[in-house]
């Protein structure tokens, strides 16, 4: 019986061994490279058929679909991260979150961003002083209600 980690450790193997870029996988099958990536490392699910559709592109087992297209349980070390990437969006969250929240609030109320109803991108930028990573995210504003 596969585990959402068993078949990361597959997509993994085909993606290096046949030279893919999570684009081109997320491409494939008609998705957003974000989400598809997110599903592939196991914190969200696939609809049925392009989860079956990635089965088949990828040349992964049957039941790898079924795998793919459950409800993920969301959790993720609580340690504060040392791959550097990870880290600096930590970092980032950290030094600015308390700032986003209070433009979040000013501009909507008292609230949140959802991470539900939510799309992201990451694009590299050209730029003068060196490339640039842009990332942006777009999350549906949910008030918080009063009783």
């Amino acid at each position: 019986m596969l585990r959402k980690s068993d078949v990361t450790d597959l997509i993994y193997e085909k993606k290096r061994l046949a030279g893919l870029t999570w684009a081109s996988i997320a491409e494939g099958i008609g998705m957003s490279e974000v989400f598809v990536t997110s599903a592939c490392l196991g914190m969200n699910a696939l609809p049925r058929d392009k989860a079956d559709k990635l089965v088949i592109n990828l040349g992964l087992p049957q039941e790898a679909g079924v795998v793919l297209a459950e409800y993920p349980t969301k959790e993720w070390d609580r340690t504060v991260p040392t791959d550097p990437c990870i880290y600096r969006l930590y970092e980032i969250v950290g030094v600015y979150g308390p700032t986003l929240k209070e433009l979040i609030q000013e501009k909507s109320g008292n609230g949140i961003m959802s991470a539900i109803d939510f799309e992201m991108s990451v694009d590299k930028v050209p730029n003068p002083k060196g490339e640039r990573i842009e990332i942006r995210m777009s999350g549906k504003f949910l008030s918080y209600n009063s009783w």
